[in-house]
């Protein structure tokens, strides 16, 4: 776990926009670690988690779009049913609101990225953090698995 800058590209609803912000960070080198896009009658909103965030500032710079940064918290998880409900759920119930939240595709049986964008990343981070320790120290409990539905 831990906090990142997410970048919001605003974007005309033209053809050839997204894929010349990608080629552009792929020109760079700049991996994408996650990403999601959505759209309006007028613009679209290219959300996205960068591999370095010093160099994307200045490859986007050069897009003449409007990019806002913000801190987000990226968190590893399971790549199973219910991870990133643990999470919100942890969050809800110390009264920390999740604005919006995406993941990245992760492998089967392997892991993913949840990107959160929290009111307080700070005391998201912490309060997570302590809950990861606390299951840690507790035998891990495993629910029946469902009956297949026919």
């Amino acid at each position: 776990m831990y906090v990142t800058t997410q970048f919001s590209i605003f974007m005309v609803n033209k053809p050839g926009v997204l894929a010349h912000i990608l080629g552009e960070l792929a020109k760079a080198k700049i991996n994408i670690i996650a990403m999601t896009v959505t759209d309006s009658v007028e613009h679209g909103v290219l959300r996205v988690v960068l591999d370095n965030a010093d160099l994307a500032e200045q490859i986007l710079g050069k897009t003449n779009l409007p990019v806002n940064k913000t801190e987000v918290l990226c968190v590893n998880l399971d790549n199973k049913a219910g991870a990133l409900a643990v999470v919100a759920e942890k969050l809800a119930v110390n009264h920390i609101n999740i604005s919006y939240a995406y993941c990245t595709a992760g492998a089967k049986g392997g892991r993913t990225t949840g990107i959160l964008k929290v009111a307080d990343v700070k005391k998201a981070m912490k309060i997570l953090q302590e809950n990861i320790r606390a299951s840690k120290s507790q035998p891990q409990l495993r629910r029946p698995q469902a009956n297949a539905r026919m």
